[in-house]
């Protein structure tokens, strides 16, 4: 009797664990009966997918994100195309590196746009069509000097900055930050973060001997300025170039292009 009653129980069992399952999705009718669907399949997945996501957006976070380089990375012995763009302060920083190019067997052409800003390089394109123009294979930029007290400046020149850095595409750079006479709201902190590690040079802090407009340094202090940037590079830089120490103190780059604060 009671071996009857279990194989009755354990049919019951069997065909509530159907109906049970069966309910769960949305499935096809069974003998002329469609199941309505629970929604509780929807709701055991979707708490477990948002468990998921939550552990990738926190443990496994590392595990997707690029590596960072490993410093120092090797120094590119190849001969250089070199772009030098930037501000006034090119007036300084450009015969220095002239210089060492000269030595180092490298070519380089210099940009000086008096009074610029990120605003105007990214909106002129110009850097874009330097690129076209020289082909180089190694960029320098210098700007920021004009944009030391601007307000709110991350959200104001942040999408310049970062259209100058899309400019120079796949090619090296280094961003020399300004040369701080007073402090700045933000425009070392705006180009930091903008490009990748090992492509910015901090100017900020260094002591500089100055014209007397008290901010541009002196030809003899921008040389320097630019010796430290070059003793900076082999252990620091992402893209380190050969830069060997030229007899001279200064040179002519291999053209210089001028551009006035006028222009747009």
């Amino acid at each position: 009797m009671k071996k009857e009653y279990r194989h009755l129980w354990l049919i019951l069992a069997l065909a509530f664990a159907l109906f049970f399952v069966m309910s769960m999705f949305d499935i096809p009718s069974v003998f002329g009966y469609k199941p309505k669907s629970s929604g509780m399949a929807d709701l055991l997945l979707k708490n477990n997918f948002k468990t998921i996501v939550a552990d990738s957006d926190t443990v496994g976070c590392d595990s997707i994100a690029p590596p960072a380089p490993k410093f120092p990375v090797p120094v590119d012995t190849a001969t250089q195309t070199i772009l030098f763009i930037g501000d006034s302060m090119l007036d300084g920083l450009s015969p220095r590196l002239a210089a060492y190019a000269k030595e180092s067997g490298h070519h380089q052409y210099s940009v000086i746009w008096y009074s610029s800003t990120s605003e105007k390089w990214s909106n002129s394109k110009r850097l874009k069509e330097y690129i076209d123009t020289i082909h180089p294979s190694f960029i320098f930029i210098c700007l920021g000097s004009n944009e030391l007290m601007v307000k709110d400046i991350i959200e104001k020149r942040g999408d310049f900055v970062r259209d100058i850095v899309s400019q120079a595409g796949d090619i090296p750079f280094l961003w020399i930050g300004p040369p701080n006479w007073r402090e700045d709201t933000g425009i070392n902190r705006l180009i930091e973060m903008s490009v990748p590690e090992g492509a910015y040079f901090k100017s900020d802090g260094m002591k500089f001997e100055r014209r007397k407009d008290g901010a541009h340094p002196t030809a003899a202090s921008a040389a320097l300025w630019m010796d430290s940037i070059v003793r900076w590079m082999p252990n620091h830089a992402i893209h380190p170039i050969r830069l060997e120490m030229p007899e001279k103190k200064t040179a002519r780059p291999d053209r210089i292009f001028i551009h006035q604060p006028s222009e747009n």
